[in-house]
């Protein structure tokens, strides 16, 4: 086992060529709908190893690809999922780059370019290490089952569409950003609030609804909006005071009013006017039930004013793309510290780092979600931190992608000689 450990080490450069090949393709998301190139480059990677591909669209031109590595004994011995996706957050024309951020580079102990942290890095990781286990003719008893998938960014849920597809393990790291501590998470859904008149009104009107003796009874929608976002901030706080789950800092679970659109132009008053928000919620909650939760809070509010009792405030929510029907789920997870996998991991990570790892839930969410969603025991451990992921000038550390990719090497030689749990 360690001489294959060794190899990382030894043929550093080439991990980093890996990395620094996957960042130059240009996969933002959005647009999306540009992944097709890189996951064909990652298909002649695992074929010329000998894994088995299948590979099908999403969307057009974002396929999944999923590549398994039969063990010997897939019956008998535990098997490992290794997930990550290959689409990266957008970049903005006026970012003002240090390097380009689709021609990767190194500087010092830093590779640097447009998904470095999320989460090419870790998905080369991924990839170089089971390159080194087949070069180096070992075989596992177990399966590991790699995912690449798609549209994680725009919350397109590739993951999801790979479980429905019925690939199972009994156990996932999903190699996201978390510095290779350990993560859960919470979980996300977006909704849209929407405030609608039943009638248009001239701007010239204004005098006539907002003075005495106007006579007309009728409501700007953003104006009405405004009044719905100061009650979702209070709701917010309630939940910061009244809620809470180990792991998370006080207050995690937040209401962000994302985007607001109202209004058609100045000649009008707004007749409708909608806000998208992002929820986050805890582990022991579900999606429906904080969409309830606010959806009874709002209306309560609109009972007390005299325009929105009559033009309650609509709801929709959740979606499966934030391109195609503008919205998005993530599911929640915790990490099963009594689980004999979470037990090797650390023993792995220890080995290679001196240190026990880290564990905790995270700010963010990933596709992990899903993999738990459907009975699968996950967590997320990953090379990357998160304030660079997103960010300009986005980067990842080479020793620490040296050190992760070691680690995983360790745990996939243990894990996957491990007999299954009856």
């Amino acid at each position: 086992m360690q001489s294959v450990i060794d190899q990382v080490e030894q043929r550093e450069e080439e991990l980093i060529q890996l990395v620094s090949q996957l960042i130059t393709f240009e996969t933002p998301a959005p647009p999306a709908r540009n992944t097709s190139d890189i996951q064909q480059f990652i298909a002649r990677y695992v074929e010329e190893l000998g894994l088995t591909v299948d590979q099908w669209e999403v969307h057009p031109n974002d396929p999944n690809l999923v590549a398994t590595l039969k063990g010997r004994n897939s019956k008998q011995y535990s098997s490992l999922i290794l997930n990550g996706h290959v689409d990266v957050a957008a970049i903005e024309p006026s970012e003002k780059w240090r390097y380009q951020p689709f021609e990767p580079t190194v500087s010092g102990r830093e590779l640097f370019g447009r998904g470095a942290a999320d989460m090419k890095g870790g998905l080369a990781a991924c990839l170089f290490a089971i390159k080194l286990m087949k070069e180096a003719g070992v075989e596992l008893n177990g399966d590991v089952i790699l995912q690449s998938v798609v549209g994680e960014e725009v919350g397109e849920a590739g993951t999801k569409q790979c479980c429905e597809r019925g690939y199972k393990a009994d156990y996932a790291i999903v190699a996201d950003t978390s510095n290779c501590e350990i993560h859960g998470q919470g979980g996300v859904i977006t909704g849209w609030v929407t405030v609608k008149s039943p009638a248009t009104h001239h701007d010239g009107t204004r005098r006539q609804m907002i003075h005495a003796g106007g006579g007309l009874r009728a409501a700007s929608a953003i104006e009405k909006m405004t009044k719905l976002m100061t009650a979702l901030q209070e709701l917010e706080r309630d939940w910061a005071v009244t809620k809470s789950y180990p792991g998370f800092p006080a207050g995690t679970n937040t209401i962000n009013p994302a985007v607001i659109e109202g209004g058609r132009h100045p000649a009008f008053i707004a007749d409708e006017c909608r806000l998208w928000i992002t929820v986050h919620y805890y582990p022991n909650e579900t999606a429906e039930a904080v969409a309830e939760e606010i959806e009874t809070h709002l209306l309560a509010v609109a009972q007390g004013d005299v325009w929105l009792r009559d033009h309650p405030p609509q709801f929709s929510w959740g979606g499966e793309s934030m391109i195609e029907d503008r919205g998005e789920v993530f599911p929640s997870f915790s990490v099963d510290e009594a689980h004999p996998a979470y037990a090797l991991l650390n023993e792995s990570h220890q080995a290679v780092l001196g240190k026990a790892p880290q564990t905790r839930m995270s700010e963010t969410v990933t596709d992990g979600g899903w993999l738990a969603a459907y009975g699968i025991p996950t967590v997320c451990y990953g090379p990357g931190q998160l304030r660079h992921a997103h960010a300009v000038d986005e980067r990842v550390n080479i020793d620490q992608l040296v050190q992760y990719t070691k680690t995983l090497l360790r745990f996939m030689m243990s894990w996957c000689n491990q007999p299954k749990q009856t």
